[in-house]
């Protein structure tokens, strides 16, 4: 057995190269230009919730489902084609 060999050179440490990720800001999202309801649309919806609301609905789905209506009829469907893609 040899025993193991001392020399007086440094011994070179291993890199430590953790690439250490680039803090990037965030890129804002572009808003959407967002379509208003007509006259005509907000009317019908009226109509249509009060008609949920005397199918039993509690306010708390009356809300949700006016909300989801409303996003649905911004996209230009109609308040039948509208509740049945949400009831669907």
């Amino acid at each position: 057995m040899s025993a193991p060999v001392i020399s007086d050179e440094p011994v070179p440490e291993p890199a430590n190269e953790v690439a250490e990720p680039e803090v990037v800001a965030p890129v804002a999202k572009p808003k959407r230009v967002g379509t208003k309801m007509t006259d005509k649309q907000k009317a019908d919806l009226k109509k249509h919730m009060v008609k949920m609301e005397k199918g039993g609905m509690t306010k708390s789905e009356m809300k949700s489902h006016r909300m989801k209506m409303m996003g649905k009829m911004r996209k230009g469907m109609t308040i039948n084609k509208a509740h049945k893609a949400i009831t669907a």
